[in-house]
């Protein structure tokens, strides 16, 4: 009788570890990947940025020649000039804290903050701005640092740099719909950090295979591009989640890449913390 228990026991313990597992492969992992070819890029134009901007942790595009930046240390927007090379203005969102990305849609911005908290600035340019705060899953466990706007798709997207959700050989990306404001815990997509095509970048603690700092959409293509400060990348995925290029970035140009965005006409600009000069952002072409 024992022994039935026991093999009933365990059939269901093993039914049911398939069907999860069934199911976790159907919602949660895309492990597809293309074939690639390793880009080169230039560095078409470096942006030197002053001081109080030295630990630049975000940068989106507004315009021609102006960026929203965020430093991670207190709570302002700082618009900047590039052609003038000056802060034109200052905004004002909350106070000390460790503030990491930032998105713009429109008349508002979107600050994350490490520990998954997202600041939301309605009409955030003008005197009539008005703050909320969009509350997520996340924590300061999974060290957030990668927000960038869906505008295909009206939402955020977001993504640990450090613990995910879901297995350690996973690193994945989840939308916040601005219609619920809620983090949708099944991914867009899952990247699976054993593929072949990272083999260059492996880590023995393989979710340090890739940490992203941030992450933004090209406008043209609709390429998800994610960007690594840690050990410099910068990796190209489909819309579906699948690999086009893995790209090493040189660490003597860039000394900690952690802000990532691109004008409407599809340019690429990636920011950089000060090492032993100033902070900067620099326009990168990829050939």
């Amino acid at each position: 009788m024992k022994t039935s228990n026991a093999i009933l026991g365990i059939s269901i313990v093993l039914f049911t570890f398939i069907v999860g597992f069934f199911f976790y492969k159907h919602n949660f992992i895309d492990v597809k990947q293309e074939s690639y070819s390793t880009h080169k890029y230039t560095i078409k134009n470096t942006h030197v940025l002053p001081d109080i901007l030295n630990e630049v942790s975000g940068i989106a595009w507004i315009n021609e020649n102006t960026f929203a930046c965020i430093q991670d240390e207190d709570g302002y927007i700082f618009i900047y000039d590039i052609k003038i090379n000056s802060i034109l203005k200052t905004i004002k969102f909350a106070g000390h804290g460790d503030y990491e990305a930032i998105a713009i849609h429109n008349n508002d911005a979107y600050v994350l903050r490490s520990d998954g908290l997202i600041y939301a600035l309605s009409n955030y340019n003008t005197k009539a701005i008005k703050t909320s705060k969009i509350k997520t899953v996340f924590d300061a466990d999974n060290n957030m640092e990668s927000l960038t706007f869906d505008t295909q798709n009206n939402q955020l997207l977001i993504s640990p740099k450090d613990k995910d959700l879901g297995p350690k050989h996973l690193r994945s990306v989840y939308k916040i719909p601005l219609d619920t404001k809620t983090v949708d815990t099944i991914p867009v997509f899952s990247v699976n950090l054993k593929s072949e095509i990272l083999k260059d970048f492996k880590h023995k603690h393989i979710r340090n295979t890739l940490c992203p700092s941030e992450i933004a959409v090209h406008p043209m293509t609709q390429d998800i591009y994610v960007l690594e400060g840690k050990n410099p990348k910068l990796i190209i995925l489909n819309n579906e989640g699948i690999i086009k290029n893995a790209i090493k970035l040189n660490k003597k140009q860039f000394a900690q890449p952690e802000g990532l965005t691109f004008s409407d006409d599809g340019r690429l600009f990636i920011s950089n913390e000060a090492d032993n000069g100033n902070a900067n952002i620099l326009e990168v072409v990829l050939e």
